[in-house]
């Protein structure tokens, strides 16, 4: 049976690596999707402007119950990644998202949140059409929510791109996964002004899983390995573990739970 490791299971991790890694195509967002729930459906649009294709929602079963999934999508190949600025939303599709987690909490849905992202897309446009203002909603949001919400980083997880969707009763990471307040290159640009000095910066800013597991920032790691098939029936046990508690619990004390969370830090 698979299991969910909740210790720091390697001192000697290399968190330059552990970051390449995070920035390569283990796991995709339809993948993780169709290994999570069946009968998925896909909604679009943010009901303003416009439908953002790095951001996927819709909802699906998870071993026969509703789900409301939200993913973060880089895509397949060069022409998707383009398309979807690498992973990078632009404010209508955090606005998409909000629209999805107010959908579930009408209708009861527990939400699932997949992240892959180096940050929120910091064009011109987008910064016109709201940015900032995009992703302090989506985190207000989540704080309101009367279900249950378990984030799930499986790449990347940069910046406040990745928070607006990761203010969660439950924060999980993937084994090789990133999360953080910039890039290591960012990091190093601002401190040493030498972005060459990364390697460096990500061995003190404590970005891998096991340094945030350690100070409680993140829940559960997510062991990887090739047999993905494997990985996802394993989290779809835990994921419905969690989601029993926490239904379980009053809609008020859920709240204020997830809310102590976050002022703890």
């Amino acid at each position: 049976m698979f299991e969910f490791v909740k210790t720091i299971f390697k001192k000697d991790v290399n968190p330059a690596e552990v970051v390449k890694k995070s920035r390569e195509d283990r796991f995709l967002a339809r993948e993780l999707i169709n290994g999570l729930v069946y009968d998925f459906i896909e909604f679009h649009g943010d009901r303003l402007s416009a439908d953002d294709t790095s951001v996927i929602g819709g909802i699906g079963r998870l071993k026969g119950r509703p789900v409301t999934i939200i993913a973060i999508d880089k895509g397949v190949d060069i022409h998707d990644k383009l398309s979807k600025r690498n992973g990078s939303p632009q404010p209508w599709g955090y606005r998409k998202a909000q629209r999805l987690m107010k959908q579930a909490a009408k209708f009861n849905r527990p939400i699932i949140t997949l992240i892959n992202t180096p940050g929120a897309f910091p064009g011109m446009e987008a910064e016109a059409q709201g940015q900032g203002e995009a992703i302090a909603q989506s985190i207000l949001e989540s704080m309101k929510l009367t279900v249950p919400m378990i984030a799930i980083i499986y790449g990347e997880g940069g910046s406040g791109g990745a928070l607006a969707l990761a203010t969660a009763d439950q924060v999980w990471m993937f084994e090789n996964a990133t999360y953080s307040i910039l890039s290591p290159e960012g990091f190093a640009s601002i401190l040493w002004k030498d972005a060459k000095r990364s390697e460096e910066a990500a061995a003190i800013m404590g970005i891998t899983p096991a340094d945030l597991l350690e100070k409680h920032v993140i829940d559960q790691i997510i062991p990887e390995g090739r047999h993905h098939a494997k990985i996802f029936e394993g989290m779809q046990e835990k994921l419905v573990e969690e989601f029993d508690a926490m239904q379980a619990l009053p809609k008020r004390e859920l709240i204020e739970s997830r809310r102590a969370r976050y002022r703890a830090f």
